[in-house]
């Protein structure tokens, strides 16, 4: 752990480089006034001069000469430690003084401030309470929540906060879930509903089964995958840091040649000296090479806090470089919990087709296998037991029932089979005119009936679209529902363009095809989707709380089940793009004026480290802006 790390917690006068750097420049501020005023000689303000240098210059010169000896890695510190032995050579002990307290302040702000981010995100942890209220033995007893281990039983009262992730055994209540999805409407759980760690209960006591150890919990696996985003780096920012470590040895290279042109040139060697302490702090690359580490560290950051996980700085530049969004239709634009509207069978009764259908689905996830479940336990079907069953990806569902091999599928199962559907061809393409999605069952021989279900969409979809449209993004929906549902879907959100009737592997094409023509996002739930978030420039997961695979799966996780989400991370995205290219350009800006002037003797010793170090703190405020979001509010029903 880094000595910011240990640090970011407390007080910046707390934080070692920070504090020496004040202590410092009291210590030379002193001198420099008693000095001035007569009241000290030159050797005791030398004195006092030096042991300033020594006390602000320690913890970044060691890591300049560790990155020298280590890595043979000529980087900004030592610029700054050869231009302070310049300055004391040439006898300007105040100016060298002044350049390590403002040079080691301003590093150590930065430092400071990238454990202040840090610490920001590892302090939801915090909000997770220390102990567990637990049951063992018919009693009550209460234990460090990082002693809970999965299966305990611990019990939240009203006001309380979840330890860990769990299973509610008894009783119903309202929970505020903001750590964990940013979002602040308290969501409503019963009986057999997941909670998650650090969320808040609200009227009701709730008995909770622990699925999870404390240091495996959602909660904790956010903090993690924030941490490590922090340290992954995105393109431009691994092209900045690979340019700083070229850039530097060059500087100094150039200010050597200096020095020695004047000496074999017999010029006036103490004005050519302080000429290569000028350009060595003037063109010192600092506020260039922090520009894009502060934006991204913070934009990451900051989406977390409001339930937007970013794995990777290249994700966040991808963000805001989108032109095109792709979405999956089922449980993204829509609820994802289709209900059945239609039974129509062609043989038989219309119970035997359900009995048929909910035996194959029984064991699947699938939001359409679930509807079939249900709708057979709500009209009390009994279910059959199924054997040798076997999904057929992005088609359907085999398996053997009563001894005879059956499919559940979608039309186009069954004419890829050579099953004639012209019994009911007429009716299922009138309940896909409706926006419904038909599933067919029968055999390799025959129909026996098919079945409707209809999705629900998302409140907000129609305001999220609408929002997306005016940011200049186009919409496509890749589904692989049939066309007519997919369409009518898209009517009524917007939605530009449609690719309907797509298996998994052809939508995975069809990103790829939207890639040739711009960057593109693709929104899906991070399992049945993940090769098409793979291919993506950027792969979104919704609703991605508690759920492993989908955390895993996509580029960046929305915790929340909103898609209002989207048009946040989206916006985040642009602004840290934004506000990285202010702060290269600003940076470059500087260069561009200090270097010419420096050299040119327009500027002294001092104002060269005071422009320098100011615009590297500016550097630093300016990339905090990354995080913050002004002017973008929740997305409401429309």
């Amino acid at each position: 752990m880094s000595e910011t790390d240990d640090y970011s917690s407390a007080s910046w006068l707390r934080y070692p480089p920070l504090r020496n750097a004040l202590l410092a420049g009291i210590l030379a501020l002193a001198a420099f006034v008693l000095e001035q005023a007569g009241l000290l000689g030159d050797a005791p303000a030398r004195g006092v001069y030096l042991f300033a240098i020594i006390l602000g210059g320690y913890s970044w010169a060691w890591e300049g000469i560790a990155g020298l000896l280590k890595e043979y890695e000529i980087g900004i510190s030592m610029l700054m430690i050869a231009a302070t032995v310049g300055a004391g050579y040439l006898g300007m002990w105040d100016e060298a003084a002044a350049l390590v307290v403002l040079y080691g302040a301003a590093e150590g702000i930065e430092e400071y401030t990238f454990g202040k981010t840090r610490h920001a995100i590892r302090a939801l942890l915090d909000l997770a309470p220390k102990e567990a209220r637990i049951i063992r033995d018919g009693q009550e007893q209460m234990i460090a929540a990082e002693d809970l281990q999965p299966g305990d039983e611990f019990i939240v009262l009203p006001g309380e906060s979840v330890p860990t992730d769990g299973v509610i055994i008894k009783g119903a209540s309202s929970l505020d879930e903001s750590p964990v999805t940013g979002e602040s409407v308290p969501v409503d759980k019963k009986t057999g509903e997941q909670v998650f760690s650090a969320t808040i209960n609200g009227q009701a006591t709730l008995i909770v089964r622990a699925s999870t150890r404390f240091s495996d919990n959602t909660l904790s696996r956010i903090i993690n995958l924030v941490e490590n985003a922090q340290e992954q780096k995105g393109r431009a920012q691994e092209w900045m840091e690979r340019f700083g470590r070229r850039y530097s040895p060059l500087v100094l290279l150039t200010a050597v040649i200096m020095i020695l042109s004047a000496l074999f040139a017999q010029l006036d060697t103490g004005y050519w000296i302080e000429k290569a302490v000028i350009l060595l702090v003037a063109a010192a690359p600092c506020a260039l090479v922090i520009s894009l580490p502060i934006a991204m560290a913070a934009g990451i950051s900051g989406s977390a806090r409001r339930g937007i996980l970013i794995k990777g700085g290249v994700h966040l530049e991808h963000l805001g470089v989108i032109k095109t969004i792709a979405f999956d239709k089922t449980g993204t634009l829509t609820h994802g919990k289709p209900e059945v509207t239609d039974v129509h069978s062609v043989q038989g009764d219309a119970s035997r087709l359900i009995r048929l259908a909910a035996a194959l689905e029984q064991y699947s996830r699938h939001p359409l296998a679930k509807a079939i479940v249900r709708h057979a336990r709500e009209h009390d079907i009994l279910l059959l037991p199924a054997s040798q069953t076997q999904a057929l990806f992005g088609s359907g569902v085999r398996g053997q029932v009563e001894g005879e091999d059956w499919y559940l599928g979608n039309p186009a199962l069954f004419h890829d089979m050579g099953v004639a559907l012209k019994s009911c061809d007429a009716g299922i393409r009138q309940l896909q005119a409706e926006g419904k999605t038909v599933m067919v069952l029968g055999t390799r021989q025959e129909v026996i009936g098919y079945i409707a279900t209809r999705d629900t969409l998302r409140e907000n979809a129609r305001v999220v679209i609408r929002r997306l449209h005016d940011m200049g993004l186009r919409t496509v929906m890749l589904t692989g529902d049939n066309r007519q549902t997919a369409q009518r879907v898209a009517s009524e959100l917007g939605i530009d363009d449609v690719r309907a009737g797509l298996k998994p592997d052809e939508k995975v094409s069809a990103v790829q095809a939207l890639l040739k023509e711009a960057p593109t996002l693709m929104v899906g739930d991070g399992v049945n989707d993940a090769p098409a978030l793979v291919a993506a420039s950027c792969g979104v997961a919704m609703g991605a709380a508690g759920t492993d695979a989908a955390i895993e799966a996509a580029d960046i996780a929305l915790m929340a089940d909103d898609l209002g989400k989207l048009e946040e991370a989206i916006h985040i995205g642009r602004k840290a793009r934004r506000v990285s290219r202010q702060n290269i350009v600003f940076a470059l800006m500087v260069l561009g004026v200090l270097v010419p002037a420096g050299v040119g003797g327009f500027i002294s010793v001092a104002v060269a480290v005071l422009v320098h170090e100011a615009s590297e703190l500016l550097a630093v405020a300016n990339g905090l802006r990354a995080g913050r979001l002004e002017g973008v509010h929740p997305c409401q029903t429309g």
